[in-house]
């Protein structure tokens, strides 16, 4: 991070994860709304674990970014073996990567050994991990007054609503609410991301009254008076008003697409057709047929068991 591709990059992952648990979670809820049961991550056909790797992947990627390949001396400490002060964010920022690693991997073995208690233990290696994530940019080595702090300030925001969620999907598991806020708060952590990266490190894209500097190997955003600097904390908040409205709206539009594109799955038929095609020997489908054939307006629903739904 403290780059334009440093932001971007994350936010891209962060985007294509939440996206990718979105889309799942609305299929599957539409598929199986009466047995739906929230999953921490998605297994694909091959291979299963594709999620899990690559969010590995990407957080060692991260981690090798921040702590070996970014510094001039391809390592983050001093020469007498200490952590220089300009290193800190890079350590900050390699923590959060190490957080999400620990649960991809942890993850991936609970599933592997079968662990009865594996939904729960990996919602709660989530919720550590977005509780490391929420810690770092609080207690963030940057200016926490600028025009940076801004921006993690409502970053913040975001990555609480994650956090606060991923715990409620212990206790809630079959909630489809909590599992559709929680990607969607992912997902906007991911545009969150790209749109700080863009704003803060493409110079004709800051506010007026500010500028790029050099603070010790790390460029900063400063603005020239206090003036200028609440303008431009004012330009943040409008971008993040936007965005909630945009995703808000693209969410939405998003289920009511994918309900009517997998709730055609679910088939209706008459409940009289469907006892007439039951075998005649038994004594309860008699009983349910001196009960239900008079009531024409009943029908059948096929989802994982045969419900009979009225419309009153």
């Amino acid at each position: 991070m403290g780059s334009l591709i440093g932001h971007v990059l994350p936010g891209m992952a962060f985007f294509i994860l939440g996206l990718w648990h979105l889309f799942n979670h609305v299929k599957l809820h539409s598929l199986h709304p009466n047995s739906y049961t929230s999953s921490p991550w998605f297994p694909v056909t091959k291979p299963r674990y594709l999620e899990l790797y690559l969010i590995m992947l990407g957080s060692s990627i991260s981690i090798s970014m921040e702590l070996f390949i970014g510094p001039e001396k391809h390592h983050p400490f001093d020469v007498d073996g200490t952590i220089p002060s300009n290193h800190l964010r890079n350590f900050e920022h390699s923590f959060i990567s190490m957080s999400f690693f620990v649960y991809a991997t942890f993850a991936l073995l609970l599933d592997k050994i079968g662990a009865k208690a594996k939904c729960g233990l990996t919602h709660l290696l989530g919720a550590i991990a977005f509780g490391q994530q929420l810690l770092m940019f609080h207690l963030h080595s940057t200016d926490h007054k600028g025009l940076e702090g801004q921006y993690h300030l409502l970053l913040q925001l975001v990555v609480s609503i994650s956090l606060v969620t991923t715990l409620m999907g212990i206790g809630f598991p079959r909630s489809f609410l909590v599992s559709f806020v929680r990607s969607l708060s992912i997902l906007f952590q991911g545009v969150w991301f790209m749109v700080m990266g863009f704003m803060l490190w493409t110079p004709r894209l800051i506010p007026k009254g500010c500028s790029l500097y050099n603070d010790d190997g790390h460029k900063i955003v400063r603005c020239a008076s206090e003036e200028a600097l609440h303008r431009a904390k004012s330009l943040v908040n409008i971008q993040f008003s936007w965005l909630v409205n945009g995703i808000t709206i693209f969410a939405i539009t998003l289920y009511l697409a994918l309900v009517e594109k997998y709730s055609k799955n679910v088939k209706y038929s008459s409940l009289a057709k469907e006892l007439e095609e039951m075998p005649e020997d038994s004594s309860d489908i008699e009983t349910e047929k001196k009960n239900n054939l008079s009531d024409s307006k009943c029908t059948l629903v096929r989802g994982e068991s045969l419900k009979r739904v009225c419309p009153f």
